[in-house]
């Protein structure tokens, strides 16, 4: 940035917040002006829609179908059709896994007859017993990254089994292990497909923009009306969203590739499938492990949400504890998706940054010894599974599935802290949510209320303009145009003063906590342990404390926000102030600065870019945690959202809902990621 721009940049801000605060004086609230609030010119999208929908999925194209029940053919519409096929093919792949791990008759009913199995009583699918799975888990965490991982995998399928929770943690395992390899596989697929093509890649990036800031519950409501309700939809939504970021990381692993690699590959005589397969992916690995760990964190992220269309596992169950408060059932249940998530989260991390050494000459057993321990636990978990059985004659078999809910439970334990903590502050948490909401959020709330389209546009489109060009300007513009004119805006308002709000908070307190720990290596490893703890944890598990504490209100939604975006302020603020090269820091040591003055002058103008990128990361996920607080009560777009999931003709109202919020996203994105790159670029730091 030049020096002119140093000069002017603040004065065009004063400018701008004074033209602002002028409009919203003036044009007082009236429906009937343009000013106030624009005119609802895309009311009517809902019905569109969902006109749309019904159209394709009831009358569109009609065959003749077989139906057996019957016995003669029927006329019905070729796209419901193959939505039916879809969801009955997930589904049966689904009960297929599940079936699996915790038995059945299910799978072999689809290829006899409820009549054959109800005649043979013999016939059932047996269950993996509880202690193959563990053994399994332990050996496959040992073999990626050694002791420190098997002992991780010991606890945490360890904790599952004891505590009673074997069954639902097996229910939605199954489904993760469904939705996550087709996520990968399509994912792949398109990134692939965008690397080679440039139109593609520049179809695919304004589409992936939307869907990885599109809300979790707007990926419900269409695939309910698509697919029906169950398992086969959860995951079906499931895969919608968690295949962006393998798109988008396969396509980077994909450009990154240094030339001379491919260059080899063309003079060893490959053709264009032999360099794709045997050179560019094999090379890109680590890019592309690295997008089927975000696909699983993805997958367990929804597994919460996915219980609202009938997801069955630990979702569901929390979401029962949640409903009928019983915060002890939800902390343990809680703890459970957690573990699975950190546990499945290192072990998809460990297997992309496992190197295979391809030339080591081993003997069969060295090169399969993994493998035969893993048969080896299978037929001891089957022995001792069997000797449970004539222990446990009486009661449950402990020693093959721990039934739901019969093992160990430290429930009353954590109710009778709940307890304990809700007596002893009680008067205390209430007056600071009294306070934050009358002195604070109320008046945040009714200010945001209170501005005028007009202004608003100004607001943000002059923010765009200054700090990175009318190019951005125009684009944040057609997005608030977008909210504008649907019947939205107000509750958008709503939606944005919960968010900046959590920002605000979280951004001042990640950066300080980062600019602390990142003065020393040891606390550096410390804080980012810590992220990389919480980040694992699927968002939902972030509202049972605050339900706790401050009940349903505005405050719990806006602490939740503020805990869940926490993650990415103080990480980019760590690795940006960590990253900055030692002869920089030197040179200001040797002119006699102080560890302050080199802060302040030095390392956080060099580091802010990197740490505007945590600050965007830190707007997508309060938006997220906002919407998703929907659940406790709030009267913002997520509200209207979570409603719409109920609603027979919310197909329309949802997609519209969803589109707003990630414009919203969208918005804040454009400007802040623009505005940081432009200042790597400046610096020479990009």
């Amino acid at each position: 940035m030049n020096p002119i721009t140093k000069l002017t940049t603040p004065k065009q801000f004063v400018i701008l917040l004074a033209v602002f605060f002028a409009l919203c004086f003036v044009i007082g609230p009236s429906e009937s002006n343009y000013l106030w609030r624009l005119p609802a010119l895309f009311s009517g999208l809902p019905g569109v829609i969902n006109d749309s929908v019904q159209f394709v999925m009831f009358e569109w194209f009609p065959i003749d179908v077989w139906d057996p029940d019957i016995e003669e053919f029927e006329e019905k519409p070729l796209f419901r059709e193959i939505t039916r096929s879809i969801s009955n093919s997930f589904l049966f792949v689904i009960t297929f896994v599940r079936e699996i791990f915790l038995g059945g008759t299910k799978t072999i009913v689809a290829f006899t007859s409820w009549d054959f199995v109800s005649n043979n009583p013999w016939v059932s699918w047996p269950a993996l017993p509880w202690t193959v799975i563990a053994g399994w888990s332990i050996v496959l965490g040992y073999k990626l990254q050694g002791k420190g991982l098997a002992i991780l995998a010991a606890f945490s399928t360890g904790y599952i089994g004891i505590f009673g929770q074997w069954e639902p943690s097996m229910q939605t395992l199954s489904f993760v292990l469904i939705a996550a390899p087709v996520s990968v596989i399509l994912g792949l697929a398109l990134g692939i497909w965008g690397y080679k093509k440039k139109w593609v890649e520049a179809a695919l990036n304004p589409l992936l923009n939307v869907a990885q800031t599109m809300p979790h519950y707007s990926y419900l409501v269409p695939v309910i009306v698509l697919f029906g309700v169950g398992d086969q939809a959860a995951a079906i939504a499931t895969i919608f969203f968690a295949t962006p970021p393998m798109v988008r990381l396969t396509m980077l692993g994909l450009k990154n590739i240094s030339p001379d690699i491919v260059d080899a590959g063309l003079m060893n005589g490959c053709n264009r499938f032999q360099l794709l397969l045997r050179v560019q992916v094999p090379t890109a690995r680590r890019d592309i492990l690295i997008g089927v760990n975000q696909v699983v964190m993805q997958c367990l992220a929804m597994t919460v949400i996915a219980s609202f269309i009938g997801a069955q596992g630990l979702g569901s169950n929390l979401m029962i504890a949640l409903n009928s408060l019983k915060i002890g059932s939800g902390l343990e249940i809680g703890l459970c998706i957690v573990l699975i998530a950190v546990l499945l989260d290192k072990l998809s991390l460990a297997w992309a940054n496992k190197q295979t050494d391809y030339f080591a000459d081993l003997s069969f057993v060295q090169r399969h010894k993994f493998s035969l321990i893993c048969v080896a636990i299978l037929l001891v978990g089957v022995i001792l599974a069997a000797v449970g059985k004539a222990i446990f004659a009486e009661d449950f078999n402990y020693l093959y599935i721990v039934p739901h809910n019969k093992g160990i439970t430290t429930a009353p334990i954590w109710q009778a802290a709940v307890d304990w903590i809700w007596d002893t502050f009680f008067y205390g948490l209430k007056a600071f949510n009294e306070v934050l909401i009358v002195h604070v959020l109320v008046p945040m709330k009714e200010a945001y209320l209170g501005m005028p389209v007009v202004a608003t546009f100004l607001l943000v489109m002059g923010t765009a303009y200054i700090l990175t060009g009318i190019r951005s300007a125009l684009i944040v513009g057609a997005f608030l145009l977008f909210i504008a004119f649907s019947e939205y805006w107000d509750r958008a308002l709503i939606t944005a003063y919960m968010t900046s709000f959590a920002v605000i908070v979280a951004t001042i307190i990640g950066v300080t906590v980062g600019s602390l720990c990142a003065q020393n290596s040891i606390a550096t490893k410390v804080i980012l342990f810590i992220c990389d703890f919480f980040q694992t944890f699927p968002s939902f598990i972030y509202l049972i404390p605050v339900i706790m504490l401050f009940g349903i209100t505005d405050t719990s939604v806006i602490i939740a926000a503020i805990v869940y975006a926490l993650v990415p302020a103080t990480r980019y603020t760590v690795e940006g102030l960590r990253n900055i090269p030692p002869v920089l820091q030197d040179a200001g040591s040797m002119m006699g600065v102080s560890r302050i003055q080199r802060w302040v002058s030095i390392e956080l103008p060099l580091a802010f870019p990197h740490i505007m990128l945590g600050i965007n990361q830190t707007v997508i996920f309060a938006l997220f945690m906002v919407i998703i607080g929907a659940f406790i009560g709030t009267t913002d777009l997520g509200q209207l959202i979570l409603k719409a999931i109920s609603d027979p003709q919310g197909t329309g109202i949802g997609i519209t809902l969803g589109l707003c919020v990630a414009f919203i996203g969208l918005a804040a994105d454009q400007i802040l990621r623009t505005w940081a790159n432009e200042r790597k670029k400046t610096l020479g730091v990009a």
